[in-house]
């Protein structure tokens, strides 16, 4: 589990995609503090777990399901990635909970300035879009951020100077896919509240939870 607090910006030293298979290795120091083989870092908020260690990184193997819902077959060479350990269950939770299991991919749209802030726009499936929540959270490229607003086919954040800094997301083109996980916590009452196939009438409403005192 992580928090969506990125810790460093790593940079690609090299990728190796297939189509069922992938290997990436990641130069950094701060992350590898504490970190030994087999624990878990978020590479662009997707969770990978730490096959070999260097003194300055690691690297992780990428499985074909990861490939198809992430950017990190498409990274190359010398590309900056956002990096996070796993929370440790002494430390503070400041950003939302970031389970690391990629759910897809958005394009970014639009970049506009607001004060001190930036505002940036993202296009995505109607699937995923349907998990955002206005003033919710979202996770992009592994970065917790709240939504300023979502329609049927973009949502948009809003990126203060501190995330800008210490994160890749600023750096980002128009055109450029990033990595998206909705809040676990939509995934759970979409799943509830979807109409079961192998039960026609096992509905959720929300008249079923009035009277059961929700």
């Amino acid at each position: 589990m992580f928090t969506g607090l990125i810790e460093e910006v790593g940079t690609v030293q090299h990728v190796v995609s297939g189509t069922e298979w992938g290997n990436i290795a990641i130069r950094c120091t701060d992350v590898l503090s504490g970190t030994k083989i087999g624990d878990s870092i978020a590479v662009n908020g997707v969770c990978l777990t730490v096959t070999s260690l260097q003194k300055d990184g690691f690297t992780a193997d990428v499985m074909a399901e990861t490939l198809r819902r992430s950017n990190l077959g498409k990274l190359n060479q010398g590309a900056s990635v956002n990096l996070e350990r796993a929370m440790a269950a002494d430390g503070r939770f400041g950003g939302h909970l970031v389970a690391g299991h990629v759910d897809g991919t958005g394009r970014l749209i639009q970049k506009k300035q607001e004060g001190n802030a930036v505002l940036l726009t993202f296009s995505a499936g109607h699937a995923l879009l349907y998990e955002v929540v206005e003033k919710g959270s979202i996770a992009i490229d592994g970065v917790s951020l709240t939504v300023v607003s979502v329609s049927s086919e973009f949502f948009t954040v809003s990126i203060i100077p501190h995330t800008g800094t210490k994160t890749i997301l600023l750096d980002k083109k128009i055109g450029d896919l990033v990595n998206l996980e909705t809040d676990i916590i939509a995934k759970y009452i979409r799943r509830f509240t979807a109409p079961q196939k192998e039960e026609k009438c096992s509905r959720l409403t929300l008249s079923f939870l009035q009277e059961n005192g929700f």
